[in-house]
């Protein structure tokens, strides 16, 4: 157990990032924390093995006092907090940026949560219900936005939702085919982005691309597979949208500082 512990604890450097964070979005008035250190230990040991709350070791304290902070950090906004700094920090270059979506299977009882699937971004597949995570890099492979809808949502839809204009704005995008739509070209154009998205086989009119620039959109995939890493991620057991999501958005937190501590 204390290897497995190990590997989600924080190193003394890390948890300076974090901590000044934390301290802002504190209630003036609660009660004081007994370790807000040890959990967010915690809540890394859930995102790394994807167990149940209940499964928590004791050393990281009491599960359900984990899992409650965890609940109030994600809807205070603490991670898209944490992830707007990163991103406008200037600190990797985002000049050139990628997009793309991957589809995880959601465990049998993450369903069934308040509001609906459908809002919860659940969708319907032979195989159960699916999630779909799409995904807006930077030129480093970091992760920039992240959001979540049912599985069999399209990629023009995908494509809104990640592409939202608060974020420095690239000089060339890439995407695969999939994103191939005339109302996204217009859309890039309109903010004069470069765009490199290869044709579908369909289209009549051909607009080529540069495959040395293109070759660069392995970026995207490779970032999916390290956020796949967390079992949070890869499958999901959360039945709250804002749950999963922070859970993304803490694993690519954990990226970017490891990235620029090294």
């Amino acid at each position: 157990m204390e290897i497995s512990l190990a590997r989600d604890l924080m190193s003394d450097e890390e948890w300076a990032f974090f901590e000044r964070f934390i301290l802002a979005v504190r209630a003036p008035n609660g009660r004081k924390p007994t370790n807000h250190r040890l959990v967010l230990d915690g809540i890394f040991w859930i995102a790394r093995t994807g167990a149940p709350w209940r499964d928590l070791p004791e050393e990281f304290g009491k599960w359900s006092s984990v899992y409650r902070q965890f609940r109030r950090w994600t809807l205070a906004g603490l991670w898209e907090e944490i992830m707007d700094v990163l991103n406008h920090s200037g600190a990797v270059p985002d000049a050139l940026q990628m997009i793309d979506s991957t589809v995880v299977r959601a465990h049998h009882q993450a369903a069934g949560g308040k509001r609906g699937t459908p809002r919860q971004g659940f969708g319907r597949s032979r195989g159960g219900f699916t999630t779909k995570i799409h995904l807006r890099v930077n030129a480093a492979g970091l992760p920039m936005r992240t959001e979540i809808t049912p599985g069999q949502t399209s990629d023009y839809v995908g494509f809104d939702l990640v592409m939202a204009d608060n974020l420095p704005e690239p000089s060339v995008l890439l995407a695969d085919r999939g994103y191939d739509a005339d109302s996204i070209r217009k859309k890039m154009d309109a903010r004069d982005v470069l765009t490199q998205i290869p044709m579908r086989k369909s289209r009549k009119m051909r607009v080529g691309v540069d495959h040395s620039l293109y070759s660069l959109r392995n970026l995207v995939e490779r970032c999916f597979n390290k956020l796949k890493n967390a079992r949070r991620v890869a499958t999901r057991y959360d039945k709250t949208v804002e749950s999963f999501l922070g859970f993304i958005d803490i694993t690519s937190i954990r990226l970017w500082v490891h990235l620029l501590s090294t």
